[in-house]
């Protein structure tokens, strides 16, 4: 989260803004892919129901993430407001391990603010440290996509004996991508969904006979 958090601050500073905006920005919207996207739509000043569109759009996937969050183990109205606020897709893949099922309510919400401070220290570092940046260094915006490449590598390690789950997100992933491209991610998530609902469909019937 650190080393993310000073790539957005730094591309925040040499998109122009003021170096404040990279902090405010990491601790209220705390939208990881979507504060990236959000650099440029400011930049180009570009229309509020624009900026509300591609919002629901990069952060629909958080609905899926809540369907499977241990949010029951956290008590309190305030602790619960704050814990979903705060499910991202680290906080998701940090809860969703097999280790993790033990983890109790106050486990997880330290997780998440632990994971909040170093993303908007970092960025706010990064800010700061942004004019230090040789102009000629590219590929800032990239760091978001190493991370989840890196977060899906893990998931596929700890998922070896349940090879279908990652054939069929990749499957979804390759036809949304073909069937509807500019909602690729809304899309992939759903065909997901209904491939692991169809599946546990499947498992229920098949037991029932045995």
């Amino acid at each position: 989260m650190v080393p993310l958090g000073l790539a957005f601050g730094a591309l925040v500073v040499r998109s122009g803004l003021d170096w404040w905006w990279a902090g405010l920005s990491a601790a209220l919207i705390y939208g990881g892919s979507f504060e990236f996207l959000l650099i440029g739509m400011v930049g180009a000043a570009a229309p509020l129901a624009s900026v509300a569109v591609a919002a629901f759009l990069v952060n629909a996937r958080h609905v899926f993430y809540a369907l499977s969050f241990p949010l029951h183990r956290v008590r309190g109205r305030l602790a619960r407001t704050y814990s979903t606020f705060a499910l991202t897709d680290e906080a998701y893949a940090l809860t969703g391990t097999e280790r993790s099922r033990t983890w109790s309510g106050p486990h997880i919400l330290w997780t998440q603010f632990f994971m909040h401070l170093y993303w908007a220290g970092g960025a706010t570092a990064g800010a700061l440290l942004g004019s230090l940046v040789p102009g000629g260094v590219t590929g800032l915006d990239f760091a978001l996509t190493a991370l989840f490449t890196v977060l899906a590598l893990d998931a596929l390690r700890a998922s070896r004996r349940d090879l279908p789950t990652p054939v069929l997100a990749l499957l979804s992933a390759v036809a949304a991508r073909l069937l509807l491209p500019g909602q690729m991610l809304l899309a992939a998530f759903v065909l997901f969904t209904a491939g692991l609902l169809a599946r546990r469909l499947a498992t229920v019937r098949r037991s029932r006979r045995v």
